[in-house]
Parts: C-alpha cells; sequence; structure tokens
C-alpha cells in the first residue's frame, strides 16, 4: 500500500534540491532525486521494492508536474507570436517532457531502494 506522506515529503526534498540543482545541471538535478527518492522509500519504511515505488513515484509526480508546467508556458508563448501553432508546440513540450521526466524518475527508485533497504 502506497504510503502518500512519504511521496508527499520525498516530493518536497526533490522539489526544494531541484531549485538549486540549477548551479550543477544534470548533476544536481540527478542528485536531487536520488535525495528526494531516498527519504521517500527511508520514510515508507516497508523495504526495498516498497522504497523504490515510493521514490519512482515521488519523481513521477514532480515530472509530471513539470511538464505540465512547461506545456503551459509554451502555448501561452506560442499563442501569443504564432496563433494556432501554440497549442500544438505545447502539446508537443509535454510529451517530450513528460517522457523525460519519467525517465529521470529512475533515479527517484533507486534512492527509494536503497532508503528502503536502510530504513
Amino acid at each position: 500500500m502506497t504510503n502518500w506522506r512519504a511521496v508527499g515529503i520525498g516530493f518536497g526534498v526533490e522539489f526544494l534540491l531541484g531549485i538549486f540543482g540549477f548551479l550543477l545541471p544534470g548533476i544536481g538535478h540527478i542528485g536531487a532525486g536520488l535525495i528526494g527518492g531516498f527519504v521517500a522509500g527511508y520514510i515508507a519504511a516497508s523495504g526495498t521494492w516498497s522504497g523504490a515505488w515510493h521514490g519512482l513515484l515521488a519523481g513521477a509526480i514532480g515530472g509530471i508536474i513539470l511538464a505540465i508546467i512547461a506545456a503551459a508556458l509554451v502555448t501561452v508563448v506560442g499563442s501569443l507570436g504564432f496563433g494556432i501553432l501554440g497549442p500544438l508546440a505545447g502539446g508537443g513540450v509535454f510529451i517530450l517532457a513528460l517522457s523525460i521526466a519519467l525517465l529521470l524518475a529512475i533515479d527517484s527508485a533507486i534512492g527509494g531502494a536503497i532508503g528502503g533497504l536502510l530504513a
């Protein structure tokens, strides 16, 4: 059973560390995902697989929110300059950002597995 409190706290940690992750692009965000996933898995304290699940959820939720924000911004800005092409570009950005975000949630799952193992 999913411990949504653990997922929420893990997401919060990933979000806060992700803001500072822009100082070290790539490495900073991977570190944020690992640490946030670790926190989610550790708080869930249900073993390795459960920790991985909770870490994956924390990372995926953050990625989905990021994809929605990026698509909305591209849609609004694109509509101002390019009319009907703005929403099309926004949809394309959403699909691309969602795919990348879910792929990057894997590091959160690894961190969650480690956190669940140590809990």
